[in-house]
């Protein structure tokens, strides 16, 4: 497995670039890339030229997240506003505004089936769940306070949430929190299952893969990638090489490589069986916040987004 590069665009917003994904191709136009930025704005990019194919507005401070739903008609964007805008992709028209309190939107995931989208919900210590039909709020997954604290000790802001994650089957749901705590939740039923354990600093950034159900991929800002079987409750592998923060992780859609981006300014594919780092691309100048892999089969690309405001496309194979 190996990465090589396509494309970067230099400047492709006026602020730092955020947060990054695919939106999944649809019967009349293939998979473009969703880019989220400070600059307040969202943008669109048809690979492998990264041609801009739209800039939408509507928010007033930066983008912290972009989401897309699976069947690539809808996206959704989180910004530091408080509020998610939910649009039409080729449109560009709002579908729905949902508004929450104060830093309480962070990353958002909608689920593999198209009918949830998961909210991190930060200093609510919490996932907020709204329904993608009535774009209404039908859950809060409140993170257990530890035993012995009282409502009021400040022990629950360190279970500030800051990433979320869905398993590819929607039957858990993952997120990561500022004092290092993954929590784990039953999907269905609404009910927490458990914590995992072993990070102690900030988990940015969680995925499951899409092959193996349990295993649930994190990045920390103690520099570390953790393997967990999720359902175990297990640490089953840590992976370590970045020189500083891992503030973004995803893998591959066969499920054989990471990618992760850090504050170290490098993209890292790992081999998930060697567990080990078998590339390392310095493409950024700045942090690199967001990695995603395309979709679907071969050929297989992934992008990455930096504080340098620049976007980068790789050959994956």
């Amino acid at each position: 497995m190996k990465l090589a590069g396509l494309k970067s665009i230099e400047d492709a917003h006026e602020e730092s670039v955020w947060a990054v994904t695919w939106v999944p191709s649809t019967e009349t136009r293939p998979a473009l890339l969703l880019t989220g930025s400070l600059d307040e704005t969202v943008r669109l990019w048809q690979p492998d030229e990264l041609v801009n194919r739209g800039k939408m507005t509507g928010h007033c401070l930066g983008v912290a997240s972009v989401a897309a739903h699976p069947s690539g008609h809808i996206a959704a964007s989180a910004s530091l506003d408080s509020f998610i805008r939910v649009f039409d992709v080729d449109s560009n028209n709002t579908i729905a505004s949902l508004e929450a309190p104060p830093s309480e939107v962070w990353q958002l995931r909608f689920n593999p089936q198209g009918t949830m989208l998961a909210v991190a919900g930060g200093g609510s210590a919490s996932v907020k769940i709204w329904d993608t039909t009535t774009w209404n709020l039908v859950a809060t997954l409140s993170i257990p306070r530890p035993e012995g604290t009282k409502p009021t000790d400040k022990s629950s802001s360190k279970k500030f949430v800051l990433s979320v994650a869905w398993s590819p089957d929607g039957r858990r749901i993952a997120c990561g929190s500022m004092d290092g705590t993954v929590s784990v939740f039953d999907a269905d039923r609404g009910k927490f299952l458990h914590h995992l354990e072993g990070h102690f600093m900030p988990v940015r950034s969680l995925v499951f893969s899409p092959v193996e159900p349990r295993l649930l991929f994190t990045g920390s800002d103690d520099t570390h990638v953790h393997m967990y079987d999720a359902e175990g409750k297990t640490l089953v592998g840590a992976m370590s090489g970045h020189a500083s923060w891992v503030l973004s992780v995803d893998v591959s859609t066969d499920g054989a490589a990471l990618a992760t981006g850090s504050s170290d300014r490098t993209v890292r594919l790992w081999d998930i069986n060697m567990r080990g780092a078998v590339q390392t691309m310095s493409n950024h100048t700045d942090q690199v916040w967001g990695v995603a892999f395309r979709p679907g089969g071969m050929p297989g690309r992934l992008a990455s987004v930096s504080d340098d405001k620049s976007i980068s496309l790789y050959d994956y194979s």
